[in-house]
């Protein structure tokens, strides 16, 4: 507020001791504080015009406004008119990542959605995040925002500015409001960064003249069972610290590559970042920095040594190395567990399961579908899931047909196109000298690393069931396998004893290993039959939780553990979430899930530090 020169009668409250304004700065004078404008799509200003008026006219058309708000820009469009959802997506190059929503008030959302008083609860709070609730079937939503998902992520107003807008008699009670960017991007957060990046994209411009110091993306939570667990922590979270179970030197942890946060911790507190997206974009780790600059400055941290993922070519581990402190590196699944850890104030040992996409480990496979004992200092592999190649390294992750044939692959041979007499559904699309070539690759393991992935398996299995071959955001074919899912309508997955697909374990030297002959046989006929994918998809998350579970408790028998951490960008699934902690409980074991961290990536710097703080005090080496 020092740019808003006092007028009279504010500077008189201001600097009087006896008025409750008294050194009381943010009050929006209509002389002397923040003012609306509105500029048109070339980013002219339009003094004469009503701001607010506007942009509501400008949205009941159909057409996209960009909202300057708390920490950056949102575009919005009318959320009922699937032309105008369209417009968005083409002109934001975003073909299927769903879009939050922003409803005038809760009896809104409740005509679209189911809401539960806790998520109600969750909505109406202060921190005020993005809420993830399923979506009613008579919903008239545009379909086109959460294509193939059945949730949709909901919020309301939550600055004046917001309730000022819907107060407005002509817009929509239910607007979409996605960040203000090109798809990938760093959020926009100045008034000249929006006309420049969002020119050709917005059709207006309805903007404020109060700085926004730091951009911050909204927060994104579910709730799963009456627990309300963040997926994406920056808006109303941060920099709130976490409490720690004991004391730590200065740390500064980088975290992963997507999802990206860094986080400081020192003494007994840990000072998460918020959410700065993928650093695999070159504004991203611009952003990245700028923000570590400004954190070391508010909370005058002068670490002492700095933490990194194992994987050398991650930007954040990079940027660790530059900075000339002792460096300690950590585990990409261990620092999941302790994340965890840090979160419940569990010292340790304790049994963690870690399902993931991938994660480097020095052993020459990538890691995914993991059942380890963690303490702090260290962790050992006890379970996995069985390995299979990832065909193309990384490009698999885009293209889940490839993971698809990586499962055929392992189970019939090389010649399993030519043997057998069913193929996935929409197999005839892919180019078969494209499918010839890969497994090639597999034949002579090139570019082809084994990996134990759950997030890959799911992929897989969603190629099988012919439900996405490709995919255009990280993610997409495990969320709408999750989706499909739902529709089968058989309750909680993990609970009943038996189901379609068997579960078998093996000893290996690694540690018991979960054996996919059972589901990809289970699969396979079930598709031959034409079984319904709905049942399918469920039945795969059934075999899922108790195959982890029956891993888990054979590692329990060995070690007397029975509390046992989840975490990994699987542990967004609420399938996964509700049926892991019911199956556990089940069969005696404590479970604990990520509630206030991220269990994707983001909360990978929470855990960074804690290993790492903890292995300086003790003057352990960077791993094991």
């Amino acid at each position: 507020m020092a740019d808003f020169d006092l007028c009279p009668a504010c500077a008189a409250e201001y600097t009087d001791p006896m008025n409750r304004r008294f050194h009381a700065e943010p009050v929006a004078c209509p002389d002397c504080g923040p003012r609306l404008f509105w500029h048109d799509e070339k980013a002219l200003l339009l003094p004469r015009a009503d701001p607010l008026a506007m942009a509501a006219a400008t949205l009941k058309a159909g057409k996209i406004v960009a909202i300057k708000g708390l920490g950056g820009f949102h575009l919005a469009v009318d959320a009922l008119s699937s032309r105008a959802v369209s417009r968005l997506r083409d002109r934001k190059r975003r073909l299927h990542k769903p879009f939050a929503v922003m409803a005038r008030e809760l009896d809104s959302i409740r005509r679209h959605c189911r809401l539960s008083p806790g998520e109600a609860e969750i909505l109406s709070s202060p921190q005020a995040p993005i809420v993830l609730l399923e979506r009613l079937p008579e919903s008239t939503l545009a379909p086109e925002i959460a294509p193939g998902i059945t949730d949709i992520g909901v919020m309301i107003p939550y600055t004046p500015l917001h309730e000022l807008l819907f107060s407005h008699a002509d817009t929509p009670a239910l607007l979409v409001m996605t960040s203000g960017n090109l798809s990938d991007e760093p959020i926009c957060r100045t008034n000249e960064e929006a006309f420049d990046r969002l020119g050709g994209l917005a059709d207006g411009f309805l903007v404020h003249n109060r700085e926004i110091v730091m951009a911050v993306d909204d927060s994104v939570g579910l709730c799963v069972a009456d627990q309300f667990h963040l997926l994406r922590r920056s808006r109303g979270y941060v920099p709130a610290p976490v409490s720690l179970p004991f004391s730590l030197p200065s740390v500064l942890a980088v975290g992963a590559e997507l999802k990206s946060t860094f986080c400081l911790a020192r003494d007994r507190e840990a000072v998460m970042s918020q959410h700065l997206g993928d650093l695999e974009d070159p504004r991203s780790e611009s952003f990245f920095r700028s923000c570590y600059a400004h954190f070391q400055k508010l909370l005058q941290s002068d670490p002492q040594l700095v933490a990194c993922d194992l994987h050398p070519d991650y930007r954040s581990t990079r940027f660790a190395r530059d900075l000339g402190l002792p460096a300690i590196r950590v585990q990409h699944h261990h620092a999941h567990a302790a994340a965890v850890m840090a979160e419940h104030g569990l010292a340790g040992p304790v049994l963690a399961v870690i399902l993931d996409g991938t994660g480097y480990h020095p052993d020459g496979t990538i890691w995914g579908g993991e059942v380890l004992q963690v303490t702090f200092k260290s962790y050992e592999r006890l379970g996995h899931l069985e390995p299979v190649f990832l065909p193309g390294g990384d490009r698999a992750a885009r293209e889940p047909w490839r993971m698809a044939a990586a499962l055929l692959y392992r189970q019939y041979g090389e010649f399993y196109e030519d043997n057998r007499d069913w193929l996935p559904s929409g197999w005839e699309k892919i180019d078969p000298q494209h499918r010839r070539l890969l497994v090639k690759m597999m034949v002579q393991k090139i570019n082809s690393p084994l990996t134990s992935s759950c997030g890959r398996l799911f992929d897989g299995v969603a190629a099988l069931l012919g439900l996405r071959h490709y995919v255009s955001y990280e993610g997409q074919a495990a969320m709408e396998l999750e989706s499909l899912a739902r529709q089968a309508e058989k309750g909680v997955p993990g609970l009943e004893t038996d189901g379609r697909y068997p579960v078998s374990q093996a000893v290996r030297d690694t540690g018991w290993v979960v054996q996919l002959d059972g589901l990809l046989a289970g699969i396979v006929e079930d598709c031959r039959q034409e079984a319904p994918a709905a049942d399918m998809a469920w039945e795969f998350h059934h075999w899922l939780i108790r195959s982890m579970v029956e891993n888990v408790s054979l590692a329990a028998a060995e070690t007397g553990i029975d509390t046992v951490v989840f975490s990994g960008g699987c542990l967004q699934n609420a399938l996964l979430m509700e049926g892991f902690s019911s199956r556990c409980r089940a069969v005696g074991l404590t479970p604990c899930l990520s509630l206030r961290v991220p269990a994707n990536d983001g909360g990978v710097s929470l855990g960074q530090a804690v290993v790492a703080g903890t292995r300086f005090t003790a003057n352990l080496s960077c791993f094991q």
